[in-house]
């Protein structure tokens, strides 16, 4: 089976960490990001993933050099000229495929940190006989999500808009089982949104949505990446990462002093150093950063290269790559 990934986007609410790293490549734990939702694909029978790839599409084929072999699944890679939203996307992904795509494919965005059944999913597009089904998952805050509702057949009736009021409900999980004709409802070479220009068209026409109960994270910001990377040292999520401790993982090439404190949770990349006396709390260090004598950062994420200074203290910080602390 084949699966489209969109991993175009900038990123832009992570900044800086992705000044210059593409989302999908930023290290979470011990390995790029998209390789989660790579490892999940190839877990779920997926052996073609083709990466519909827009900023930086150089250092994300950089980062998951590898992957392939780790994985097992083959993976391509396209690059959008120009933004195209997200079916603009999977319309000139599925263009270069050409005869070679599947009649049934998957859709994704690459966003997203999960460990939902897409097995089930697939399963209920087939007994539907649907021309496109939605992977939904139950939320008990939906105040910055559109709901989506269905009849108890699972087909889907109606989309609601955003309200901004906290109620539970069932969101887009940004997962699709998808039909080859659902294609020529995408104009090509135009910035086409499926959520809004796609799926409405094709309510009363073959669209279904599943629920999926599971693990489901979006990591676009630093306090849901921070607490991604938790869920996965605490295992709340299901992957290959293996602790050093609950909830901390040193990377076997960092050098931690006698006398320094790591954790609770903390993420300690390669080659990074952690003087005597410091604290590392709540805190992501991702390749080659330092920490001085008698420092303390706690709740921060930083980039690689940071140097922090002896005896300050970082709270809350998300710093840029090869800053100084103090600057």
């Amino acid at each position: 089976m084949q699966a489209i990934v969109l991993v175009g986007g900038e990123g832009t609410r992570l900044r800086p960490l992705t000044d210059s790293v593409p989302k999908p490549a930023l290290t979470l734990v011990d390995r790029p990001f998209l390789a989660y939702m790579i490892e999940w694909l190839a877990g779920h029978g997926v052996s073609e993933v083709v990466l519909a790839c827009g900023f930086l599409p150089a250092v994300l084929r950089e980062a998951l050099a590898g992957e392939e072999e780790r994985a097992g699944v083959r993976i391509r890679y396209v690059t959008e000229p120009e933004p195209l939203g997200t079916a603009g996307a999977i319309r000139f992904a599925a263009d270069q495929l050409g005869e070679e795509l599947d009649e049934r494919f998957l859709a994704l965005n690459g966003d997203v940190l999960t460990d939902l059944d897409l097995g089930s999913l697939l399963r209920v597009h087939e007994q539907a006989d649907a021309a496109a089904t939605i992977g939904l998952h139950p939320v008990e805050d939906a105040a910055a999500f559109g709901l989506v509702r269905s009849d108890e057949a699972g087909e889907v009736l109606e989309f609601l808009e955003k309200t901004g009021e906290p109620a539970p409900g069932e969101v887009n999980a940004g997962m699709y089982v998808l039909q080859r004709p659902v294609l020529d409802l995408i104009e090509p070479g135009r910035n086409v949104s499926i959520e809004r220009e796609v799926f409405p068209r094709l309510v009363g026409s073959g669209l279904y949505g599943h629920s999926l109960d599971g693990y489901w994270v979006d990591i676009g910001t630093p306090e849901r990446y921070l607490q991604a990377s938790w869920d996965i040292l605490e295992r709340r999520v299901e992957t290959r990462v293996e602790p050093t401790a609950p909830g901390v993982l040193v990377d076997r090439g960092a050098v931690v002093a006698e006398g320094a404190t790591i954790g609770p949770r903390a993420v300690v990349g390669p080659a990074c150093r952690v003087e005597a006396g410091a604290e590392v709390r709540d805190s992501v260090l991702l390749g080659n950063c330092t920490v001085g004598p008698g420092a303390r950062v706690v709740g921060s994420v930083l980039s690689p290269g940071v140097e922090v200074a002896a005896g300050e203290a970082v709270e809350g910080a998300v710093a840029a790559e090869g800053e100084r602390m103090p600057s």
